[in-house]
């Protein structure tokens, strides 16, 4: 009943190696193929190549396999429901059949329009002197309004924070401000490439007529499209949370509570619909009862994200704390998908064992003078990883036999 312990590689160019990964004590590996836009079809060839290169020193070294795709993109024209989002979804689908025909059946997704994961500083000073990712409402509203000056942007945001992003726009430095815009604007992980300031409006002006009412019919007739054919050729899609889990630059965001992912689960019935279970996306908010959504929703978790988040005295503030040392109940958390994992175990229903990784670990130690993708340096997850480890295994000891 223990997890398939992975992590996130990136690929060739990841500083952090396979063999890295493997010597952390991981089986699992969790990538993409980052190469290929977003859109086109994921082709045999290149699945078996990226596959071929995790297994490479199988025979000579503690086996490793391709454990989850994360992601295969959705592109940008299915979340917005154009006509040509037709095409996309019949690649999407060829990419799946592709994906289990080289035996691989588990493959994460999210539905965040145009941006993904947002933060505001990725180099954040931790108490001991180690480096994290943290999100400021008042920095994020200070790019919005007074760096992308996107228009009715100020009615997004209270009287006094408004003023208070402007007073702090009018001290930061030149380079203060290209680093602020740099952070918001990074690309999807694993991309070299980052949203240019100059063309990034217009990606936002594609939203001006989709509310969150027309995302979320545009997620479920995708849901309804592809999950068939993940059903059919026995793939499991997983959903990843909204991150943060809340609106950002006017666009609407729909997977950020229990209620979302209950519709979304609603929305085609099936073990083929289900979710990514990220306890640092839905963390965040308060009123997310991470345990209880284990125990209620159980069934459809296929992959689990486990980080810890910490709200800070502004609750629209946070930062990644340790893995056992933020706002979530970690020991809770991990307790409820271990007796989910027992429960497949007796009933026969499910995969027995979920895919974990730990997620966004602090930069720290020699990974300080690195150069890595934010979030996801080595020494900073293996640190997380073996602090999830001993968790787990003291819950496993406590079950009765």
């Amino acid at each position: 009943m223990a997890f398939i312990q992975t992590m996130r590689w990136f690929g060739p160019q990841d500083p952090v190696s396979l063999m890295d990964i493997r010597q952390a004590g991981c089986t699992g590996i969790v990538t993409a193929l980052h190469q290929i836009p977003v859109g086109e079809v994921w082709s045999v060839e290149a699945i078996l190549e990226r596959k071929q290169r995790i297994e490479a020193d199988n025979d000579r070294f503690t086996p490793l396999h391709w454990a989850v795709v994360e992601s295969l993109p959705v592109h940008e024209d299915i979340k917005k429901g154009l006509p040509s989002r037709h095409v996309f979804l019949e690649n999407y689908k060829t990419s799946l059949r592709n994906l289990a025909a080289c035996g691989i059946s588990t493959v994460c997704y999210n539905f965040m329009p145009v941006l993904d994961w947002s933060r505001t500083d990725v180099d954040y000073q931790m108490p001991d002197g180690s480096r994290a990712l943290r999100f400021v409402w008042e920095d994020f509203a200070l790019f919005d309004l007074y760096i992308l000056q996107r228009p009715g942007a100020e009615n997004h945001y209270e009287p006094d924070v408004r003023q208070r992003a402007y007073e702090r726009f009018q001290r930061l430095s030149v380079e203060e401000r290209t680093r602020l815009t740099n952070t918001v604007l990074l690309g999807l992980p694993g991309s070299e490439e980052a949203f240019e300031l100059a063309t990034f409006q217009s990606k936002l002006d594609a939203y001006k007529s989709i509310g969150a009412p027309e995302l979320r019919a545009n997620l479920y007739e995708f849901i309804r499209e592809v999950a068939p054919v993940a059903q059919e050729v026995g793939i499991r899609l997983c959903i990843h949370p909204d991150d943060p889990p809340k609106p950002l630059l006017g666009l609407p965001r729909v997977v950020s509570t229990e209620d979302d992912l209950v519709q979304l689960c609603q929305a085609y019935n099936s073990v083929a619909n289900g979710i990514t279970f990220c306890t640092g996306s839905l963390g965040v908010r308060p009123d997310n009862d991470l345990a209880g959504i284990v125990q209620r929703l159980g069934s459809r978790i296929h992959f689990v994200h486990l980080r810890a988040t910490k709200r800070e005295d502004n609750p629209l503030n946070f930062h990644e704390a340790g893995h056992l040392s933020g706002d979530v109940d970690m020991v809770a958390v991990i307790r409820a998908l271990t007796l989910e994992q027992k429960r497949r175990q007796e009933t026969g229903q499910g995969e027995t064992t979920l895919p974990m990784r730990p997620d966004h670990g602090h930069q720290m130690l020699d990974d300080l003078n690195k150069r890595t993708y934010p979030g996801y340096s080595a020494i900073g997850r293996l640190r997380g990883l073996a602090e999830l480890r001993g968790v787990e295994y003291a819950i496993l000891q406590s079950l009765p036999s």
